[in-house]
């Protein structure tokens, strides 16, 4: 078996006093793929054969308190120095229709590892830092073979979340095509995203534009007939492509804004995005100036739009690094007047003051945004009221 370097996490205090209550624990999940590949931890999980009333037990005999995150499914979280460490009873699932799965509690370590999606998921490091690889995730994982427990058919149709899941990995881990068995399976379970809430569906979709580089996955998303099912308004994968190609941030909206090829509100609505996030969408959808243009041009552009979005416009639209710099330097103007400006040079309150104002903002944003609070009181009252 392999030995693990587990110096990244044992010298965590948290996780020592944690592992000395549940001796028989072992790590499970993102935490073991992390360990093997040499990347930073994130989020710590274990899985132990005790039942949840046992390890509620040992955790309170010890002083550590537990919140019932899923305790149908075996989890609690144990909070160890004001950290969250999800704790998971090993399970053997008894039926599953597609989404959800009835589930018993079991001893058997690879029981538990056979109900899991990839291989590279359904390894287990004990507390002497010893891997329990029961399907070959390790070798997959060097490997960059996003490969299924058993077959790819069955582990679909258990849950058929994980059809998006496997092109996340892919986007993650992938560096080989999947093979005919699985290319077919996941072809025969496009269907099944229909089973799935649209909220996880955009979850998941978002991870995938949140990794380094998603280009080769989302190809084969639409190579595979998955992005048309989860996006039936249009893609622009090309598009996708050229905006990562040119450097832009990893930022999963404006690459969402990048890939559409349809109505984003219709989109946001159907996908059921966050406000902010619907907001963030919309707003990347305009015009951005040229590469040449001047900074008046510019200013005027930061004006009526957020610095942000304006600049996402730009990644889209292909302009320069030249441009996006000029665009991201620049303070964004400020119209320096209010109400109450007006109010004191002796306009009398009411719907003039607002008109008149508009007038003020748009002779400021002619000139390039540049005239202060002196001269445009000034202009004010160069002209009858």
């Amino acid at each position: 078996m392999t030995a693990i370097d587990l110096s990244q996490v044992t010298t965590d205090p948290a996780l020592v006093r944690l592992w000395a209550t549940l001796p028989e624990a072992r790590l499970v999940g993102g935490v073991v793929r992390d360990l093997l590949v040499g990347a930073p931890i994130a989020d710590i999980d274990l899985a132990t054969p005790d039942p949840p009333d046992i390890v509620a037990d040992k955790l309170a005999a010890a002083g550590i308190k537990t919140v019932p995150t899923g305790l149908a499914h075996g989890t609690q979280t144990a909070v160890v120095m004001s950290r969250g460490f999800e704790v998971t009873t090993l399970r053997r699932d008894i039926a599953t229709d597609g989404r959800h799965a009835v589930v018993a509690f079991t001893e058997d370590w690879r029981a538990d590892a056979a109900r899991r999606d990839f291989t590279c998921n359904a390894m287990s490091v004990d507390r002497a830092g010893v891997l329990h690889d029961f399907f070959g995730g390790e070798a997959d994982l060097r490997a960059g073979r996003v490969r299924f427990v058993g077959d790819p058919a069955a582990r679909l149709a258990e849950d058929y979340l994980r059809l998006l899941r496997y092109f996340r990995f892919q986007a993650r881990f992938g560096l080989v095509p999947p093979d005919a068995r699985t290319r077919e399976a996941l072809i025969d379970a496009v269907p099944g995203l229909a089973r799935l809430s649209v909220e996880r569906v955009w979850h998941e979709l978002k991870r995938i534009l949140a990794t380094q580089d998603p280009r080769a996955a989302v190809a084969l998303m639409a190579e595979l007939g998955v992005l048309a099912a989860v996006l039936p308004d249009g893609v622009a994968p090309g598009r996708l492509a050229r905006v990562i190609e040119a450097g832009a941030p990893v930022d999963p909206i404006l690459r969402l804004a990048a890939l559409l090829d349809g109505d984003a509100a219709a989109f946001a609505l159907r996908l059921r995005l966050s406000g902010a996030e619907r907001d963030r969408l919309l707003a990347l959808g305009g015009d951005v100036p040229e590469d040449g243009a001047d900074d008046d041009t510019l200013r005027r552009a930061l004006a009526d739009t957020p610095q942000v979005a304006l600049i996402g416009r730009a990644w889209l639209a292909g302009r320069s690094a030249v441009l996006h710099a000029r665009l991201a330097a620049m303070t964004v103007p400020v119209f320096p007047l209010q109400g109450g400006d007006l109010a004191e040079a002796g306009m009398a309150p009411g719907p003039e003051i607002g008109r008149r104002l508009a007038e003020l903002r748009n002779w400021w944003w002619q000139g390039g945004c540049r005239a202060g609070r002196t001269a445009c009181l000034a202009e004010h009252g160069c002209r009858a009221i």
